[in-house]
């Protein structure tokens, strides 16, 4: 990976038009949530893409209508941020429709912007389109570009141009963030950023927290159940090194989900988790620990992925007994995360939000730690020392056989019971400060 900044490519225009079918076709997957409706994209979406050997980045938005409501507005200004930051802009009207007074609105602004502009005419499927594309030529943006991005009709045309216009790398205006071939951002350094997914119910405040963290609003913030559709990721650099911030969308139980979009998003939001070396898990304290949080819990547990704990709108509890029960609730219903951090917090004003970092340079260090041989069959010796193995059963020889999260193989004479396993999970994850980090005991069965 070039050290150098890539150039970037912003997709615009207004809802409906083919814009993240474009995304995913230009990095060659479906990493957009494409649905034939106007409101899927509302965040914008960053990746890596490459024609020709050529490498570029692109930025999905979601469609631009700033004379809506308030979410509009807002998904509006996540457009004209990534227009800021792009070296490109990829204007993209529907031909099977024509010109309409949104696509004129869209004109003029990005006309005003003065960055460089291409005109695409998605949906261009046939010739006939291809002839009545030129109507396009009104808008005042060049000539159009005859596409058909479901079908990757023209598409190569498109990005010959796309690279022809574009600054080399590290002569960027905009590009100044590094991903890798995933399209995760990482360090200069090229050590690669450790990466914390925020994950949680619908409208629980993870984008309120994702923006308080990444210091702008990236993520578009409303009280609206469901706002954010993809998993959104940002690079911070933070005094201990840089952290890649994964925004989620909210997860529900799947028989609650009756909109394909939300599907994707769940599973998006879950792939995330597994992609990612931290979870935080934020739960509304104004509501309790739902079943809901339990099962997601879970789920991030079942990921082998360290989690900490966030009881957002803390400040919004009245008394001592609202306070109380709540923590009475974790221990009853989260007890299955054993030492997992637990932080009081208010996303919306910030208060107690200081106290993340520490303890997420913590949980990583302990996700990659690495723990000598010699000390591994030390502890475990005297554990069995202290509590011999039912009926004769004996670990023979042990060692740390990998990290992220460390992962132990235990060579026994006989098979162990479950109960006797967790024991001595339980010494050494109190002997090497393992805290909420998950660790995997792999038996194996010494050859007779």
């Amino acid at each position: 990976m070039s050290e150098q900044s890539l150039p970037a490519v912003a997709i615009i225009g207004r809802p409906n038009v083919g814009k993240s079918t474009l995304f995913n076709r230009i990095v060659g997957e479906r990493v957009a949530i494409v649905e034939d409706r106007p409101g899927i994209t509302r965040d914008r979406k960053t990746l890596e893409a490459e024609w020709l050997g050529f490498r570029f980045l692109v930025i999905d938005t979601g469609g631009w209508l700033p004379t809506g409501g308030e979410l509009e507005a807002k998904i509006s200004r996540q457009v004209e941020a990534a227009v800021r930051d792009s070296d490109l802009v990829l204007f993209v009207v529907d031909a099977s429709t024509g010109i309409t007074d949104e696509d004129e609105n869209v004109a003029t602004w990005i006309r005003r912007t003065g960055k460089k502009v291409l005109l695409v005419a998605n949906k261009s499927d046939n010739l006939r389109r291809e002839t009545e594309m030129w109507t396009f030529l009104n808008l005042g943006c060049g000539d159009p570009i005859p596409v058909s991005a479901l079908h990757g009709r023209r598409a190569g045309d498109l990005l010959d141009q796309v690279i022809a216009l574009l600054p080399a790398p590290g002569e960027s205006v905009a590009g100044d963030v590094e991903t890798d071939e995933f399209g995760t951002p990482i360090n200069l350094g090229g050590v690669k950023a450790p990466k914390v997914a925020i994950v949680g119910r619908p409208n629980v405040g993870k984008s309120t927290l994702f923006n308080r963290l990444v210091g702008e609003d990236r993520s578009v913030v409303h009280d609206l159940a469901g706002t954010t559709r993809d998993a959104i990721d940002t690079l911070v650099e933070t005094a201990d090194g840089p952290v890649v911030f994964v925004d989620t969308a909210g997860m529900r139980r799947r028989s609650k989900i009756d909109d394909s979009a939300e599907y994707y998003s769940m599973v998006r939001a879950l792939r995330a988790v597994d992609d990612s070396d931290i979870a935080f898990l934020v739960i509304d304290a104004t509501e309790g620990v739902t079943g809901q949080d339990q099962r997601l819990a879970e789920r991030v547990d079942a990921a082998g992925c360290p989690i900490v704990v966030l009881l957002n709108k803390w400040d919004l509890l009245e008394d001592a007994e609202q306070r109380a029960d709540i923590t009475a609730q974790l221990s009853d219903k989260l007890s299955f995360v054993g030492d997992a951090p637990v932080l009081k917090i208010s996303a919306k004003s910030g208060k107690g939000v200081q106290k993340l970092l520490p303890v997420l340079q913590e949980a990583i260090a302990q996700y990659h730690k690495r723990v000598p041989t010699r000390d591994v069959n030390r502890v475990l010796a005297a554990a069995q020392q202290k509590q011999p193995g039912p009926h004769g059963g004996k670990v023979m020889y042990a060692l740390q056989g990998a990290t992220d999260p460390p992962t132990f193989t235990l060579f026994v004479n006989k098979e162990l019971p479950p109960a006797y396993a967790r024991y001595l999970e339980r010494s050494l994850r109190e002997a090497f400060s393992f805290g909420s980090t998950p660790i995997k005991l792999r038996f194996r069965r010494r050859a007779e």
